[in-house]
């Protein structure tokens, strides 16, 4: 049983929903990630989903889309981004899922990423454009070294397909909120709490939502019948605007940590549904 299987029997006991902040290593540069991951787990996050920059982030809105423009542009490796979890993990024992793109996973190898990723502290990996009819070597690979590789689901996902998919994936199901890319919503889909209930009726691990969810109202909502609840876009706009970009590159303003703190914070507290 690793981190997340721990966290999540331990909300679970308490009738509380996991709050998972996503923000892209190197945004706008290294050492404020770090200080970052330190601030969202202060502010009561629950997980860190953590991303790693790609060129070509086909399942993501304009906003990550930039984030990672944004650490390219700072030179962020994937071994950056390994060596940041493992700086991390000497005095945090928070959950970290690192989500990104299959192609420099492949290129560095999937038994060497691994091993790496393991000895690093990360928990679990989250690959967009990694179906599961695809996903066996590195799943083997991840199950070797205690990974959980979760696996999304979708509204249109036929029920025969998700069976399979809830069977096969680890730590917890992704259900995508809606169709398409990521981006901050101004309102849900009517039937998405209906949809996340057929995926809980699939499988005995959790259910965490995300894509579009961007409101402590819209946690609150979701938070009754959803285990766990992503947010992504809607941080990463309060991120930006203390984002402060010269001929060098991009860093931090002013506020950036404590406002994204800030904003975590009263998304965890909508998480608390029962309390």
């Amino acid at each position: 049983m690793n981190r997340i299987d721990l966290l999540f029997k331990r909300l679970q006991k308490a009738e509380e929903a996991a709050l998972i902040p996503f923000i892209t290593a190197g945004d706008p540069d290294m050492a404020t990630t770090e200080a970052l991951l330190e601030e969202l787990e202060k502010a009561g996050a629950d997980l860190i989903e953590l991303g790693f920059p790609f060129s070509d982030p086909l399942a993501d809105g304009p906003t990550i889309q930039a984030a990672s423009q944004r650490s390219l542009r700072g030179g962020t490796t994937l071994e950056d981004v390994l060596d940041l979890v493992a700086r991390f993990r000497t005095h945090s024992q928070i959950p970290i899922v690192i989500m990104g793109y299959y192609n420099p996973i492949l290129q560095f190898g999937l038994a060497r990423f691994a091993e790496r990723a393991a000895s690093s502290g990360v928990d679990g990996t989250i690959i967009p454009d990694l179906p599961l009819e695809e996903a066996g070597p590195w799943m083997r690979e991840a199950d070797a070294h205690g990974i959980a590789n979760i696996l999304f689901a979708a509204p249109t996902t036929p029920d025969t397909r998700l069976g399979r998919i809830a069977s096969k994936t680890r730590g917890f199901l992704y259900y995508v909120s809606v169709t398409g890319i990521t981006g901050g919503r101004t309102e849900l889909p009517p039937d998405l709490l209906e949809g996340v209930r057929r995926a809980k009726g699939t499988t005995k691990r959790p259910v965490c939502v995300g894509f579009g969810i961007s409101t402590p109202e819209q946690v609150s909502l979701l938070a009754p019948a959803a285990d766990g609840i992503i947010v992504g876009s809607a941080l990463i706009r309060v991120m930006e605007r203390h984002i402060q970009a010269d001929d060098t590159g991009y860093g931090s303003g002013p506020g950036l940590v404590e406002e994204a703190g800030a904003f975590v914070r009263s998304l965890k507290e909508a998480t608390r549904h029962f309390q």
